[in-house]
């Protein structure tokens, strides 16, 4: 299938639905309710950050297989991003019950994934056009779900928590900076899409 430049906008269409990355996306979304219940067990909350970071591992792994199998598909390219916040936020939640991480630095992940969620899925469903993700939000979500953990894992005094808790900051730091900077790319996105539907409705 053809592909679409980084960052760009391609239209919705029809494509394969059962692909073993849209499997394992699938799959990381049915064991969030698992790692939020160890992580909120008292007693459990290694298993359940180890589990949560073998979720994250699972999200390089569908797209490595999807762009090397040629399994690239529609369903993927919404559902692999949408597993990712899914399990960021189900993993901050718990997170902030436990006291693991404070709520100010998670509602700074929270508020801009609703805010882009309810954004992408009104021009998903009004304009019929779906936003490519871009490589700096990949890199983004990758600090975050690298670092979150690791402040967890360092507040909970787990193996390590002295040298864990710093690192676990660095990294949600150039994180969350890479996230919004990514956030202002996909406004403008976004402010194409609306102005190129515009145009070809006018024609």
């Amino acid at each position: 299938m053809g592909g679409v430049e980084d960052g760009g906008v391609a239209p919705v269409g029809l494509d394969r639905i059962v692909t073993v990355p849209n499997l394992l996306s699938l799959f990381r979304i049915i064991l969030i309710p698992l790692f939020m219940v160890l992580i909120l067990h008292h007693g459990t909350e290694a298993a359940g950050l180890l589990l949560l970071g073998a979720v994250v591992a699972t999200d390089w792994v569908d797209g490595y297989v999807a762009r090397h199998t040629g399994q690239v598909s529609t369903l993927g390219k919404v559902l692999d991003p949408v597993a990712d916040r899914l399990a960021l936020i189900a993993a901050l939640v718990a997170m902030v019950v436990r006291d693991a991480f404070p709520l100010w630095a998670a509602l700074l992940v929270i508020v801009r994934d609703g805010a882009i969620l309810l954004a992408g899925l009104a021009i998903l469903v009004g304009l019929k056009v779906r936003l490519e993700v871009r490589r700096i939000g990949k890199a983004a979500t990758f600090g975050l779900m690298s670092g979150i953990p690791l402040v967890a894992w360092g507040n909970f005094g787990l193996f390590l928590h002295g040298v864990v808790l710093p690192a676990g900051w660095v990294l949600f730091a150039a994180g969350i900076v890479l996230y919004y900077a990514a956030t202002a790319l996909y406004a403008a996105d976004m402010a194409r899409a609306v102005r190129k539907a515009r145009q070809e409705r006018r024609i």
